[in-house]
């Protein structure tokens, strides 16, 4: 089982919600097996009904399985530690403080975890207070480059940049790919992410020199009426992350 997300040229893997397990093969087909499909403990009531479904996910999408919290919600902390113990999956969502038992729990150090920090409106400023109790207080506003270092003791992958609103904070999300670029570490953008802007994202964090990204893009491309995200979609995501990451590939050899 490959623990490590199929990212285009080693730097970029999409992130989108299947809504069906049909729904995931159509979408891991649609982007040429560079995705990670995401699938949410919160829509499950118990451990053992997650795992046995997400398991049909893993099997369509060769393990590309990313478990996610759903929208963020640090109550679902606990159970995808526990759920993706079992699973091993590729991509795993977590709020900042649930990042070192996830690792733990998986007693590997390839599957993806990424650790949820939410913007100030400070440039270079990063909340960390995401977790179950912690989300509950006032903001623990740090550095970006602490909640890096923080982020990798705790045997986390990669920044998950949420709530982005699109492009509301992209001065903050310059810094934070910057900072990304220079400490070595992985980033995730995530909220409020379309067709329209996707291309803008992914360029910023592709000019700051991150390593790897895997931009999440959620109801923007899901269909309101059957609740499906949009193969058709997907393919027009691919396209523009296939196209800007081999122009990036290019600049870099000149």
């Amino acid at each position: 089982m490959n623990l490590i997300p199929n990212y285009y040229k080693n730097r970029v893997a999409l992130n989108v919600l299947a809504g069906s397990v049909e729904n995931a093969k159509a979408i891991y087909e649609a982007a040429e097996g560079h995705v990670v499909v995401g699938v949410l403990t919160k829509n499950y009531d118990t451990d053992e009904a997650a795992i046995e479904d997400m398991k049909k996910y893993q099997e369509v999408t060769a393990n590309g399985l990313s478990v996610g919290l759903g929208a963020g919600d640090p109550n679902q902390s606990a159970m995808v530690s526990r759920v993706s113990k079992v699973l091993q999956p590729q991509h795993v969502n977590q709020v900042f403080t649930g990042v070192g038992t996830s690792r733990a729990l998986l007693g590997q150090a390839d599957t993806v975890i990424n650790g949820l920090v939410s913007p100030t409106g400070k440039v270079g400023v990063v909340n960390i207070a995401t977790g179950p109790k912690s989300s509950q207080k006032a903001a623990a506003e740090v550095p970006v480059e602490t909640a890096i270092a923080l982020l990798q003791d705790m045997g986390g992958t990669s920044f998950k940049f949420f709530p982005m609103g699109g492009l509301k904070h992209e001065a903050e999300f310059r810094a934070v790919a910057k900072a990304c670029a220079a400490e070595g570490f992985n980033l995730e953008p995530t909220g409020g992410i379309d067709l329209d802007n996707f291309e803008a994202i992914l360029q910023i964090a592709l000019d700051a020199g991150v390593k790897q990204i895997i931009p999440h893009v959620y109801s923007s491309i899901i269909d309101k009426a059957t609740g499906l995200t949009r193969p058709g979609d997907v393919v027009a995501l691919w396209r523009i992350t296939k196209r800007l990451v081999d122009a990036s590939e290019l600049v870099a050899a000149e």
